[in-house]
């Protein structure tokens, strides 16, 4: 059984590779293949500004599983300041990789416009306010580790007094979507096209769903 703690500075390289592989085989592993820019918007911000609400999952010594939480996004930059500095830092743009999402993105932000069709955008809600990102290592998948970070979660939120938090997925992750509905998260809202992502070949969209306690 995954015992669950917060985390440690002296975590940190260890919790920056499994970064890289606890996503290994869904839609949201990796959205342009840069990892280092990835981790710089995804979880580098909250080593530094939300330590006390980032949890790990231990199984005999290792780390298998993260959650990332924020009671209050205010005291992170937005998403999109965290991409545009990470394009910009990391010269984003000449690398084949990250371009090639760039250019998808771009002509799907056009046709959607034409079709005036919604396209993915960041969530704020009063009503929910704390979010959240979990990540397990495929070998731990099924062992209960998720379900214990959760939990952990829950707890936080209690304690602090947050209404409520809130996270987005992709639409097409049913996995994840089935997990968060089983710990109680509820859908919410439209469900736009994500620009520039892909999985199999397919546009994919996000979900964003919610949980009060």
């Amino acid at each position: 059984m995954a015992e669950i703690r917060t985390f440690a500075e002296d975590d940190r390289a260890e919790l920056r590779e499994l970064f890289t592989r606890a996503g290994e085989g869904a839609p949201t592993a990796s959205l342009w293949g840069h990892e280092e820019s990835e981790a710089a918007i995804y979880l580098d911000p909250y080593m530094e500004s939300a330590p006390d609400s980032l949890f790990l999952a231990v199984v005999d010594g290792a780390l298998v599983g993260y959650l990332t939480g924020c009671l209050d996004g205010s005291v992170l930059p937005s998403e999109s300041e965290r991409m545009e500095t990470a394009i910009r830092r990391y010269r984003l743009i000449l690398r084949p990789g990250p371009a090639a999402f760039f250019a998808r993105s771009m002509v799907d932000t056009a046709r959607a416009a034409i079709l005036r069709e919604p396209t993915a955008g960041e969530f704020e809600d009063a009503r929910w306010p704390a979010h959240l990102h979990i990540n397990v290592a495929p070998s731990a998948r099924g062992t209960g580790a998720a379900d214990a970070l959760m939990d952990r979660w829950f707890d936080r939120i209690r304690e602090t007094g947050s209404p409520g938090c809130h996270l987005q997925t992709l639409v097409e992750n049913t996995r994840a979507v089935r997990f968060f509905e089983r710990m109680g998260f509820a859908k919410h809202g439209p469900t736009p096209l994500v620009p520039g992502l892909r999985y199999g070949g397919r546009r994919l969209h996000q979900q964003t769903m919610v949980w009060s306690p």
